[in-house]
This record gives structure tokens, sequence and C-alpha cells, in this order.
């Protein structure tokens, strides 16, 4: 067969494997598709199926077939990067900037602190820290996973929570908006080079400049152009952050982020959202799954201190985001019940965390051990969203 007939059945395999598992076990009130995607990227690997099927495995993800979905895998995320850069609505959240600042405050920086900690033990150890990476920039990359929230996903999960677009959603939105940004901020921070520390401030001017310019001119097209143009622009911001050393992600969140969200419309943004996590993100949980390591790097425990990790990652972002927001609630004296939804919510991790780490992988900063136990915390993290608030959701209704 020709690369075009294998990369199509690989693509098949794909689409076709995660939908009928979460069709046919139904598995939507506990995990919705993209979580069912991931997991099932993460079996498709060479942990998984390349152990089990190795012939199989090396017929259909060849070099040449992994090269073109690598490709669409890039592109792929860097729209959904972009994406969640529009949905940010930081006049929203400037507006009821007090209540904001306390929740999302706290909500991330207890996670960040606990999970940083939790990195800081497990650190120690040999084979966690990539080979580019130093000890604190491992611990801060990790305790910021522990502390991220999926905006993207958190739409997806109020949408089916019937919350989307209501008061509490709202809020929501404002809490997870605000963190966002500081999600992308450590993350430059973090991969600051200074061997590169002049491009990347000839970065940050030119883009302050052509991100002016950039509203201006959305601004006076027709909606038709300006999505021509977004795109255009957002090729152009990750090409120009992975030059300085940012990395391509940065500028895509970048893009998005500073064009005005209201100048392209709510429907075509959410059918943008719903394509891209029907047809091409499932390429690049794929991918994903093929970075992941079993303990190769740690010796003759390796897999067993990788769930190990993944489970003290896990209590350490749950107990953090929950008692982050339980704080600000007796702070700002919300009504009982009010914190349980809210801080189970916030604790979704899914894309945003994985793209987040995946940058981590790549430039070396941990190890692809550590990639996979944070991978698998934020799968276990984000599969305990719905039913841990859906009850929570309904007693609080009730009590209103």
């Amino acid at each position: 067969m020709g690369t075009s007939e294998i990369f199509l059945i690989a693509l098949t395999i794909i689409l076709a494997v995660p939908y009928a598992v979460w069709r046919l076990a139904r598995t939507d009130a506990h995990a919705p598709l993209v979580v069912v995607q991931i997991v099932g990227g993460i079996l498709l690997g060479p942990g998984v199926l390349g152990a089990v099927y190795p012939a199989a495995y090396g017929f259909v993800f060849n070099p040449q077939v992994m090269g073109a979905l690598n490709g669409v895998a890039w592109w792929a995320v860097m729209l959904f990067v972009f994406a969640a850069g529009l949905e940010l609505d930081l006049r929203q959240a400037w507006e009821n900037r007090g209540e904001t600042i306390v929740v999302a405050g706290l909500a991330l920086i207890v996670p960040l602190v606990l999970g940083g900690a939790a990195a800081a033990l497990v650190l120690r150890g040999p084979g966690w820290i990539g080979a580019a990476g130093t000890y604190p920039q491992a611990v801060a990359g990790i305790g910021m996973a522990c502390a991220v929230t999926a905006l993207p996903i958190l739409v997806l999960l109020m949408e089916k929570l019937g919350i989307f677009r209501q008061p509490l959603g709202d809020r929501l939105l404002r809490y997870a908006s605000f963190d966002d940004v500081a999600i992308w901020g450590v993350l430059a921070l973090i991969l600051v080079d200074w061997h590169r520390v002049g491009r990347q401030a000839v970065f940050l001017a030119g883009f302050a400049l052509a991100a002016w310019a950039m509203r201006r001119l959305i601004a006076r097209l027709p909606e038709a152009d300006r999505w021509a143009v977004a795109m255009v622009w957002l090729a152009a911001t990750g090409f120009a952050a992975d030059w300085s050393g940012l990395h391509f992600m940065v500028g895509a969140f970048l893009a998005g982020a500073v064009l005005d969200g209201a100048a392209f419309s709510l429907a075509r943004r959410d059918s943008l959202r719903e394509v891209l996590l029907l047809a091409l993100m499932p390429v690049f949980f794929l991918s994903t799954g093929l970075r992941t390591q079993w303990g190769a790097g740690l010796g003759g425990t390796g897999a067993l201190a990788v769930f190990g990790m993944a489970a003290l990652l896990l209590v350490a972002s749950v107990a953090g985001k929950l008692l982050g927001v339980h704080i600000a609630a007796l702070l700002l004296r919300w009504p009982k019940g009010e914190a349980g939804v809210i801080g189970w919510m916030l604790q979704t991790k899914a894309l945003i965390m994985i793209i987040f780490v995946n940058v981590l992988l790549d430039r070396q900063i941990i190890t692809a051990e550590s990639f996979t136990a944070l991978l698998l915390m934020a799968v276990a993290s984000t599969a305990l969203t719905v039913p841990m608030v859906r009850p929570r959701l309904a007693r609080l209704a009730l009590a209103r």
C-alpha cells in the first residue's frame, strides 16, 4: 500500500475507535467523547498497541504516516488554542475584578503550591527532569499543570450540565479566563531562553505593534474576511513565537487572546470549536499518546512510579482547587453548596493542560515519564468532573 492509503487507514482508526467506545459503552455520563479520545490516543500509542501488536503498529503508524499526522496535529492544536484565546472575555472579568481576582487567584495559587510541593518531592529522584530542564523549571511547570483549568472543555461540560450562558456559567468563565492568562504567562516565563532573550524581546515588541494594527484591521473587514485574515495572523504569530524560542503554542494563544472575540460571530466560534473537537483534535490526541512512556527510564518499577506520581499529582490538584475555592467562598460569603460546584468545575483539565505539558516535553523540561503521569492525572481529573458536579448542582438548585 502507498503512504496515502495507510494514512487513511490510520485516520479511520483514530476517528472510529474512540467514537465506537463512547457510543457503545455509553460513557457520556462520566466521560465525554473528548476524554475517551484522549484515552484512545494513549491506548493506540507504542506503550499499549505497539507493545501488544508491534507488527501491525509499525505498519500503520510508520514514519511517513506519522509525519503527515503530526502536521495535522500541529495545525489542529494551534487552531484550538487560538479559539481558546478568542473565547477570553477579560472585559467582563475586569468589570467584576474584585470577586474574580479572589476566586481565580486562590483557585490557581493553592493547587499550584500543592502541585509544586508534590513535584519538588518526586523530582529529587532521577528520570523526571528533561535534558534541557532545571529543577525549578520542572517544579514550576508541574505545579502549574496541577492548577490549569481547560476553558474549552469547561464550556463543553457546562453545555452538558445546562449551565452554559447562565449566571453560574458566566462566573465560571470569568474565573477560568483570568486563570488562562496566568497559565500562558507562567509558561512564557518558564520558556525564557537567556541565549535567545534578544529574539524574545524583538518578538514581544513586534507582536505588541502588530496586535494593535491587527485589531484595527479586523474591525474594518467583513466577517468572512476576518476569519481568512485571522488564519494568516495565527500562522505568522506561531512562527514568530517559535523563532523567538517561546514555542508556537504560546504564539497561537496570544494570536487569539489579543483579538476582540466579539468581532467573530458566536455561532461561527461555536462551530469552529465543534469541528475541531470532532474532526481534527483526535489526531492530536494520538500524537500525544505516542509520546507516553511507561517508566523505561526509571528502572524496574518504572510503571508503578509513573502511576504513583499521577495519583499524587491528582490528589494535589483536586485538593488544591477545592481548598482554594472554599477559602474564596468563605471570604465572599457564598451560599452553601456553590463552592463544591465551582471547585469541581474548575478542576476540568484535559486539553489545555495536555497542550501545556506537550510544550514542556517539546522543550525537554520534563521527561516522557513525567509527561505520562501528568497526562493520566489530566484524564482522571476531567473524568471526575461531571459525576462529582451533577448531584451537587441538583442540591444547589433545590436549595435555591
